[in-house]
Protein backbone atom coordinates (compact mmCIF):
# COMPACT_ATOMS: atom_id res chain seq x y z
CA UNK A 1 0.00 0.00 0.00
CA UNK A 2 1.42 3.14 -1.46
CA UNK A 3 0.71 5.65 1.17
CA UNK A 4 3.63 8.08 1.11
CA UNK A 5 3.52 11.63 0.09
CA UNK A 6 6.86 11.94 -2.22
CA UNK A 7 7.03 14.80 -5.18
CA UNK A 8 5.00 14.51 -8.26
CA UNK A 9 6.86 12.68 -10.82
CA UNK A 10 6.27 12.14 -14.75
CA UNK A 11 6.57 8.48 -15.36
CA UNK A 12 7.38 8.26 -18.94
CA UNK A 13 8.11 10.57 -22.34
CA UNK A 14 4.49 10.85 -22.91
CA UNK A 15 3.27 11.61 -19.67
CA UNK A 16 6.10 14.53 -20.02
CA UNK A 17 4.39 15.48 -23.20
CA UNK A 18 1.28 15.44 -22.00
CA UNK A 19 2.50 17.78 -18.98
CA UNK A 20 4.22 20.15 -21.32
CA UNK A 21 0.83 20.64 -23.96
CA UNK A 22 -1.53 21.08 -20.44
CA UNK A 23 1.35 23.75 -18.93
CA UNK A 24 1.55 25.28 -22.68
CA UNK A 25 -2.19 25.63 -22.57
CA UNK A 26 -2.49 26.24 -18.78
CA UNK A 27 -0.19 29.51 -19.37
CA UNK A 28 -1.82 30.90 -22.86
CA UNK A 29 -4.53 32.03 -19.62
CA UNK A 30 -3.36 34.59 -16.94
CA UNK A 31 -2.67 33.12 -13.63
CA UNK A 32 -4.02 36.34 -11.72
CA UNK A 33 -6.60 39.40 -13.45
CA UNK A 34 -8.84 41.79 -12.37
CA UNK A 35 -12.38 40.26 -13.22
CA UNK A 36 -13.96 43.23 -16.15
CA UNK A 37 -17.19 43.17 -14.75
CA UNK A 38 -16.99 43.26 -10.84
CA UNK A 39 -13.47 44.46 -10.29
CA UNK A 40 -12.09 41.85 -8.04
CA UNK A 41 -8.66 40.43 -8.32
CA UNK A 42 -8.90 36.43 -9.54
CA UNK A 43 -6.17 34.21 -8.86
CA UNK A 44 -6.45 30.75 -10.42
CA UNK A 45 -4.53 28.63 -7.81
CA UNK A 46 -4.12 25.03 -9.67
CA UNK A 47 -2.26 24.32 -12.61
CA UNK A 48 -3.65 20.83 -13.15
CA UNK A 49 -6.37 20.47 -14.86
CA UNK A 50 -8.67 18.69 -12.68
CA UNK A 51 -8.52 19.67 -9.29
CA UNK A 52 -11.17 20.66 -7.45
CA UNK A 53 -11.80 22.34 -3.74
CA UNK A 54 -13.82 20.32 -1.16
CA UNK A 55 -17.87 20.38 -1.06
CA UNK A 56 -19.05 23.63 0.42
CA UNK A 57 -19.64 22.84 4.23
CA UNK A 58 -16.74 20.37 4.57
CA UNK A 59 -13.78 21.59 6.12
CA UNK A 60 -10.74 22.12 4.40
CA UNK A 61 -8.71 24.55 6.14
CA UNK A 62 -5.75 23.75 9.47
CA UNK A 63 -7.06 25.51 12.26
CA UNK A 64 -4.24 28.00 12.29
CA UNK A 65 -6.03 29.51 9.16
CA UNK A 66 -2.93 29.41 7.26
CA UNK A 67 -3.15 25.95 5.10
CA UNK A 68 -6.07 24.52 3.13
CA UNK A 69 -6.54 21.30 1.27
CA UNK A 70 -7.35 19.77 -2.38
CA UNK A 71 -7.83 17.34 -4.71
CA UNK A 72 -5.35 17.12 -7.72
CA UNK A 73 -5.08 14.61 -9.98
CA UNK A 74 -2.45 12.84 -8.62
CA UNK A 75 -3.85 12.81 -5.42
CA UNK A 76 -3.96 15.76 -2.21
CA UNK A 77 -2.35 18.43 -1.93
CA UNK A 78 -1.92 21.56 0.08
CA UNK A 79 -1.98 24.81 -0.53
CA UNK A 80 -0.25 28.05 1.13
CA UNK A 81 -2.73 30.44 1.67
CA UNK A 82 -0.33 33.87 1.93
CA UNK A 83 0.64 33.11 -1.46
CA UNK A 84 -0.93 30.03 -2.77
CA UNK A 85 1.87 27.98 -3.15
CA UNK A 86 0.71 24.49 -4.37
CA UNK A 87 2.47 21.55 -2.78
CA UNK A 88 1.92 17.71 -3.05
CA UNK A 89 0.97 15.89 0.10
CA UNK A 90 -0.37 12.59 -0.18
CA UNK A 91 0.88 11.58 -3.98
CA UNK A 92 -2.28 8.42 -4.48
CA UNK A 93 -4.66 8.23 -7.08
CA UNK A 94 -7.09 6.17 -4.65
CA UNK A 95 -6.73 8.45 -2.12
CA UNK A 96 -10.34 10.48 -1.80
CA UNK A 97 -9.42 13.34 0.51
CA UNK A 98 -12.58 14.33 2.99
CA UNK A 99 -11.64 17.19 5.41
CA UNK A 100 -9.41 18.34 8.10
CA UNK A 101 -9.53 18.52 11.30
CA UNK A 102 -10.56 21.59 13.71
CA UNK A 103 -8.24 20.61 16.42
CA UNK A 104 -5.44 19.21 14.59
CA UNK A 105 -3.34 20.17 11.75
CA UNK A 106 -4.50 16.77 10.20
CA UNK A 107 -6.11 16.22 6.41
CA UNK A 108 -8.36 13.41 6.58
CA UNK A 109 -8.73 11.36 3.57
CA UNK A 110 -10.47 7.80 2.68
CA UNK A 111 -9.30 4.49 0.33
CA UNK A 112 -11.46 1.23 -0.98
CA UNK A 113 -10.35 -2.09 0.52
CA UNK A 114 -11.61 -5.47 -0.56
CA UNK A 115 -14.51 -5.62 -2.02
CA UNK A 116 -16.83 -2.88 -0.04
CA UNK A 117 -15.10 -1.92 2.60
CA UNK A 118 -13.77 1.98 3.34
CA UNK A 119 -10.14 2.61 5.09
CA UNK A 120 -10.24 6.15 7.06
CA UNK A 121 -6.20 7.70 6.93
CA UNK A 122 -5.04 11.11 8.67
CA UNK A 123 -2.00 12.89 7.47
CA UNK A 124 -0.07 15.76 8.91
CA UNK A 125 -0.43 18.98 6.41
CA UNK A 126 3.49 19.42 7.67
CA UNK A 127 5.30 16.51 7.76
CA UNK A 128 2.87 14.25 4.84
CA UNK A 129 3.55 11.62 8.01
CA UNK A 130 0.15 9.10 7.43
CA UNK A 131 -1.82 7.18 10.15
CA UNK A 132 -4.32 4.50 9.80
CA UNK A 133 -7.96 5.81 11.68
CA UNK A 134 -10.13 3.34 11.25
CA UNK A 135 -11.53 0.74 8.21
CA UNK A 136 -15.68 -0.04 7.84
CA UNK A 137 -16.81 -3.22 5.82
CA UNK A 138 -19.09 -0.97 3.71
CA UNK A 139 -20.36 2.49 3.52
CA UNK A 140 -19.17 6.17 3.42
CA UNK A 141 -17.47 8.72 5.70
CA UNK A 142 -18.86 12.33 5.57
CA UNK A 143 -17.34 14.34 8.43
CA UNK A 144 -15.31 14.49 11.76
CA UNK A 145 -16.75 16.38 15.10
CA UNK A 146 -14.68 19.30 16.62
CA UNK A 147 -12.72 17.76 18.69
CA UNK A 148 -11.60 14.62 16.20
CA UNK A 149 -13.00 11.98 18.28
CA UNK A 150 -15.68 10.48 15.92
CA UNK A 151 -16.31 10.12 12.74
CA UNK A 152 -19.50 10.37 11.17
CA UNK A 153 -20.85 8.13 8.40
CA UNK A 154 -23.69 6.40 6.64
CA UNK A 155 -24.44 2.96 5.29
CA UNK A 156 -26.72 1.84 3.30
CA UNK A 157 -28.17 -1.70 2.22
CA UNK A 158 -27.45 -1.49 -1.26
CA UNK A 159 -26.27 1.64 -3.64
CA UNK A 160 -27.83 1.76 -7.07
CA UNK A 161 -26.85 4.22 -8.91
CA UNK A 162 -28.21 7.50 -9.36
CA UNK A 163 -28.18 7.54 -13.37
CA UNK A 164 -29.65 3.89 -14.54
CA UNK A 165 -26.27 2.78 -16.85
CA UNK A 166 -24.09 4.90 -14.42
CA UNK A 167 -23.39 7.44 -17.03
CA UNK A 168 -21.05 10.04 -15.24
CA UNK A 169 -19.88 13.36 -16.37
CA UNK A 170 -15.95 13.86 -16.22
CA UNK A 171 -16.28 15.77 -13.02
CA UNK A 172 -17.72 12.77 -11.27
CA UNK A 173 -21.40 13.73 -11.19
CA UNK A 174 -23.96 11.51 -12.73
CA UNK A 175 -25.04 12.56 -15.90
CA UNK A 176 -28.32 12.77 -14.93
CA UNK A 177 -31.16 12.34 -18.20
CA UNK A 178 -34.50 11.04 -18.26
CA UNK A 179 -37.96 11.60 -20.20
CA UNK A 180 -40.67 13.74 -19.11
CA UNK A 181 -44.42 11.90 -18.91
CA UNK A 182 -44.84 13.52 -22.64
CA UNK A 183 -41.96 11.11 -23.98
CA UNK A 184 -39.96 14.34 -24.68
CA UNK A 185 -35.67 14.81 -22.87
CA UNK A 186 -36.00 16.52 -19.77
CA UNK A 187 -33.56 19.50 -18.53
CA UNK A 188 -30.34 18.17 -16.41
CA UNK A 189 -31.86 19.52 -13.59
CA UNK A 190 -35.50 17.91 -14.01
CA UNK A 191 -33.77 14.59 -15.06
CA UNK A 192 -31.89 14.78 -11.53
CA UNK A 193 -35.25 14.77 -10.03
CA UNK A 194 -36.87 12.10 -11.21
CA UNK A 195 -33.80 9.88 -10.23
CA UNK A 196 -33.57 11.75 -6.83
CA UNK A 197 -37.25 10.40 -6.87
CA UNK A 198 -36.89 6.94 -7.87
CA UNK A 199 -34.02 6.08 -5.41
CA UNK A 200 -35.85 7.54 -2.25
CA UNK A 201 -39.04 5.72 -3.44
CA UNK A 202 -36.79 2.39 -3.48
CA UNK A 203 -36.91 2.42 0.36
CA UNK A 204 -33.20 0.95 0.90
CA UNK A 205 -33.03 0.54 4.52
CA UNK A 206 -29.59 2.88 5.56
CA UNK A 207 -27.72 3.83 8.59
CA UNK A 208 -26.02 6.92 10.54
CA UNK A 209 -23.33 5.64 12.41
CA UNK A 210 -20.71 7.14 14.51
CA UNK A 211 -16.26 5.66 14.21
CA UNK A 212 -14.53 6.09 17.32
CA UNK A 213 -11.26 7.64 16.21
CA UNK A 214 -8.99 5.46 18.82
CA UNK A 215 -11.16 2.44 19.33
CA UNK A 216 -12.62 2.40 16.12
CA UNK A 217 -16.38 1.62 17.59
CA UNK A 218 -19.29 1.91 15.43
CA UNK A 219 -22.11 3.44 17.35
CA UNK A 220 -25.72 3.29 14.80
CA UNK A 221 -27.40 7.27 15.52
CA UNK A 222 -30.21 6.74 13.11
CA UNK A 223 -31.74 4.16 11.29
CA UNK A 224 -34.32 4.32 8.63
CA UNK A 225 -35.72 3.18 5.11
CA UNK A 226 -35.66 6.81 4.24
CA UNK A 227 -32.79 8.01 2.35
CA UNK A 228 -31.07 9.66 4.65
CA UNK A 229 -27.49 12.06 3.76
CA UNK A 230 -25.71 15.38 3.52
CA UNK A 231 -24.29 14.49 6.96
CA UNK A 232 -22.23 16.95 9.09
CA UNK A 233 -20.94 17.97 12.33
CA UNK A 234 -21.50 20.93 14.23
CA UNK A 235 -18.34 23.13 14.38
CA UNK A 236 -18.17 23.54 17.64
CA UNK A 237 -20.18 20.85 19.48
CA UNK A 238 -18.38 17.70 19.33
CA UNK A 239 -22.04 15.59 19.81
CA UNK A 240 -24.41 17.49 17.64
CA UNK A 241 -25.17 16.30 14.19
CA UNK A 242 -27.19 17.41 10.87
CA UNK A 243 -28.90 15.69 8.24
CA UNK A 244 -31.40 15.58 5.77
CA UNK A 245 -33.77 13.24 4.37
CA UNK A 246 -32.86 13.12 0.97
CA UNK A 247 -35.11 13.08 -2.63
CA UNK A 248 -37.03 15.79 -4.28
CA UNK A 249 -37.00 18.65 -1.63
CA UNK A 250 -40.67 19.19 -2.52
CA UNK A 251 -41.41 16.00 -0.94
CA UNK A 252 -39.32 15.59 2.47
CA UNK A 253 -38.95 17.00 5.52
CA UNK A 254 -35.37 17.23 4.60
CA UNK A 255 -33.16 19.11 7.87
CA UNK A 256 -32.63 17.22 10.95
CA UNK A 257 -30.42 17.47 13.96
CA UNK A 258 -29.50 14.63 16.75
CA UNK A 259 -27.38 14.27 19.13
CA UNK A 260 -24.39 11.54 18.89
CA UNK A 261 -26.42 9.01 20.97
CA UNK A 262 -29.31 9.32 19.21
CA UNK A 263 -31.26 11.40 21.63
CA UNK A 264 -33.01 14.64 20.19
CA UNK A 265 -33.94 14.18 16.45
CA UNK A 266 -35.01 17.05 16.00
CA UNK A 267 -36.45 18.41 12.56
CA UNK A 268 -35.57 21.92 12.16
CA UNK A 269 -38.14 23.06 8.90
CA UNK A 270 -41.87 22.30 8.80
CA UNK A 271 -42.75 22.95 5.22
CA UNK A 272 -46.39 25.21 5.08
CA UNK A 273 -47.20 25.04 1.53
CA UNK A 274 -47.03 22.69 -1.05
CA UNK A 275 -44.09 23.10 -3.23
CA UNK A 276 -42.08 25.05 -0.68
CA UNK A 277 -38.15 23.61 -0.92
CA UNK A 278 -35.68 23.84 2.06
CA UNK A 279 -32.26 22.53 1.67
CA UNK A 280 -28.20 22.84 1.26
CA UNK A 281 -28.53 23.40 4.83
CA UNK A 282 -24.80 24.39 6.71
CA UNK A 283 -23.52 25.44 10.30
CA UNK A 284 -22.53 28.83 11.17
CA UNK A 285 -18.72 29.11 12.15
CA UNK A 286 -19.74 28.99 15.90
CA UNK A 287 -22.37 26.19 15.43
CA UNK A 288 -24.98 28.34 17.03
CA UNK A 289 -27.16 28.81 13.87
CA UNK A 290 -28.23 26.72 11.00
CA UNK A 291 -28.94 28.23 7.56
CA UNK A 292 -30.51 27.13 4.29
CA UNK A 293 -32.03 27.34 0.86
CA UNK A 294 -35.41 27.85 1.23
CA UNK A 295 -37.66 28.96 -1.21
CA UNK A 296 -41.81 29.15 -0.77
CA UNK A 297 -42.73 28.25 -3.28
CA UNK A 298 -39.73 25.88 -5.37
CA UNK A 299 -38.72 28.62 -8.29
CA UNK A 300 -40.98 31.71 -7.41
CA UNK A 301 -39.76 33.27 -4.39
CA UNK A 302 -36.28 32.43 -2.67
CA UNK A 303 -34.74 32.67 0.89
CA UNK A 304 -31.76 32.17 2.98
CA UNK A 305 -33.10 31.34 6.41
CA UNK A 306 -31.38 30.60 9.51
CA UNK A 307 -32.66 28.60 12.81
CA UNK A 308 -30.83 29.74 16.09
CA UNK A 309 -30.30 26.06 17.29
CA UNK A 310 -30.73 27.01 21.36
CA UNK A 311 -33.69 29.27 21.34
CA UNK A 312 -35.61 28.28 17.78
CA UNK A 313 -35.66 31.79 16.48
CA UNK A 314 -35.66 32.18 12.74
CA UNK A 315 -34.39 34.46 10.13
CA UNK A 316 -35.17 34.91 6.79
CA UNK A 317 -33.12 36.51 4.04
CA UNK A 318 -35.74 37.40 1.03
CA UNK A 319 -33.33 36.83 -2.16
CA UNK A 320 -33.93 37.81 -6.22
CA UNK A 321 -33.98 35.11 -8.54
CA UNK A 322 -30.78 36.43 -10.19
CA UNK A 323 -29.09 35.91 -7.19
CA UNK A 324 -30.19 32.79 -6.61
CA UNK A 325 -27.48 30.64 -5.51
CA UNK A 326 -26.97 26.71 -5.59
CA UNK A 327 -25.06 26.97 -2.66
CA UNK A 328 -24.65 29.60 -0.07
CA UNK A 329 -22.40 30.15 2.94
CA UNK A 330 -21.06 32.18 6.23
CA UNK A 331 -17.84 34.74 6.53
CA UNK A 332 -15.90 33.40 9.40
CA UNK A 333 -17.04 36.72 11.16
CA UNK A 334 -20.57 35.76 10.35
CA UNK A 335 -21.23 39.38 8.96
CA UNK A 336 -22.06 38.50 5.46
CA UNK A 337 -22.90 35.44 3.02
CA UNK A 338 -21.76 34.42 -0.35
CA UNK A 339 -23.35 32.94 -2.94
CA UNK A 340 -22.08 30.72 -5.96
CA UNK A 341 -25.01 31.70 -8.60
CA UNK A 342 -26.67 29.32 -10.79
CA UNK A 343 -27.76 29.52 -14.53
CA UNK A 344 -31.21 29.66 -16.41
CA UNK A 345 -31.70 25.57 -15.70
CA UNK A 346 -31.58 25.66 -12.61
CA UNK A 347 -34.84 25.66 -9.74
CA UNK A 348 -34.61 29.56 -10.36
CA UNK A 349 -34.62 29.69 -14.00
CA UNK A 350 -33.06 32.41 -13.41
CA UNK A 351 -32.31 35.22 -16.98
CA UNK A 352 -29.21 36.23 -15.58
CA UNK A 353 -27.52 34.47 -12.79
CA UNK A 354 -23.81 33.12 -13.06
CA UNK A 355 -21.82 35.13 -10.71
CA UNK A 356 -20.42 34.39 -7.55
CA UNK A 357 -21.80 36.80 -5.39
CA UNK A 358 -20.92 38.27 -1.66
CA UNK A 359 -24.30 38.88 0.29
CA UNK A 360 -24.38 41.74 3.14
CA UNK A 361 -27.86 41.02 5.58
CA UNK A 362 -30.25 43.79 6.01
CA UNK A 363 -32.97 43.88 8.54
CA UNK A 364 -36.54 44.98 7.74
CA UNK A 365 -36.90 47.37 10.68
CA UNK A 366 -40.42 48.19 12.32
CA UNK A 367 -41.86 50.84 10.96
CA UNK A 368 -41.51 53.92 12.84
CA UNK A 369 -39.81 52.16 15.71
CA UNK A 370 -43.42 50.23 16.65
CA UNK A 371 -42.79 47.08 17.71
CA UNK A 372 -45.30 43.90 17.69
CA UNK A 373 -45.50 42.56 20.75
CA UNK A 374 -45.27 39.28 19.90
CA UNK A 375 -42.08 40.36 17.41
CA UNK A 376 -39.58 37.60 18.93
CA UNK A 377 -41.79 34.87 18.34
CA UNK A 378 -41.86 36.02 14.57
CA UNK A 379 -39.75 34.83 12.05
CA UNK A 380 -37.27 38.08 11.54
CA UNK A 381 -37.32 39.02 7.39
CA UNK A 382 -34.74 40.84 6.23
CA UNK A 383 -32.89 41.55 2.26
CA UNK A 384 -29.48 41.37 0.91
CA UNK A 385 -27.28 43.73 -0.67
CA UNK A 386 -25.64 41.68 -3.37
CA UNK A 387 -21.87 42.51 -4.44
CA UNK A 388 -21.05 40.71 -7.87
CA UNK A 389 -17.79 38.98 -6.88
CA UNK A 390 -16.79 37.28 -9.78
CA UNK A 391 -18.53 37.15 -13.67
CA UNK A 392 -19.11 33.09 -13.81
CA UNK A 393 -21.06 33.31 -17.36
CA UNK A 394 -17.77 30.96 -18.97
CA UNK A 395 -18.92 28.63 -16.50
CA UNK A 396 -20.65 25.23 -16.85
CA UNK A 397 -22.79 24.84 -13.70
CA UNK A 398 -23.03 21.37 -14.13
CA UNK A 399 -19.98 21.48 -12.02
CA UNK A 400 -20.73 23.23 -8.76
CA UNK A 401 -18.69 26.18 -8.13
CA UNK A 402 -18.85 25.37 -3.84
CA UNK A 403 -17.61 28.51 -2.36
CA UNK A 404 -15.82 28.86 1.31
CA UNK A 405 -14.46 31.69 3.07
CA UNK A 406 -10.49 31.97 3.67
CA UNK A 407 -10.38 31.99 7.57
CA UNK A 408 -9.09 35.57 7.49
CA UNK A 409 -12.60 36.30 5.48
CA UNK A 410 -10.34 38.28 2.85
CA UNK A 411 -10.95 35.87 -0.26
CA UNK A 412 -13.24 33.37 -1.52
CA UNK A 413 -11.94 29.98 -2.85
CA UNK A 414 -14.20 28.10 -5.66
CA UNK A 415 -14.24 25.47 -8.04
CA UNK A 416 -14.21 26.52 -11.64
CA UNK A 417 -14.30 25.45 -15.18
CA UNK A 418 -14.59 29.14 -17.02
CA UNK A 419 -10.85 28.29 -18.74
CA UNK A 420 -12.28 24.71 -19.64
CA UNK A 421 -10.61 22.21 -17.83
CA UNK A 422 -11.52 22.45 -13.69
CA UNK A 423 -9.21 24.52 -11.52
CA UNK A 424 -9.31 25.58 -8.33
CA UNK A 425 -9.70 29.53 -8.12
CA UNK A 426 -9.71 32.24 -5.32
CA UNK A 427 -11.37 35.90 -5.30
CA UNK A 428 -10.52 38.84 -3.51
CA UNK A 429 -13.44 40.57 -1.79
CA UNK A 430 -11.73 43.67 -1.63
CA UNK A 431 -11.65 45.64 -5.37
CA UNK A 432 -8.59 45.39 -7.13
CA UNK A 433 -6.65 49.32 -7.21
Amino acid sequence: MALTAPAFVVADSANARDAAAATAQQMAHPKSWVDELTGHRIVRITDQAGSQSLYFHQNSYTPQGDMMVITTPAGIATIRLKDWKVAPLVNDKDAKLLFTGRKTRTAYFSKPYGEEGTSVYGVNVDTGKIRKIASIESGSIGSINADETLLLGQWAERNPPLQPGGEMQKHGDPAYAALGPDGKPLTYAEAKEVRLDQRLEAKIPMEIFTLDTKTGERKVVVASTDWLNHVQFSPTDPNLIMYCHEGPWHKVDRIWTVRTDGSQNTKIHTRTMNMEIAGHEFFSPDGKWIWYDLQTPRGEDFWLAGYEIATGKRKWYHVERNEWSVHYYQSPDMTRFSGDGGDSEMVAHAPDGKYLYLFTPQDVPDVAGIHAANAADLISPGTFAAEKIVDMRGHDYKLEPNITFTPDGKWIIFRSNMEGEEQVYAAELAKAE
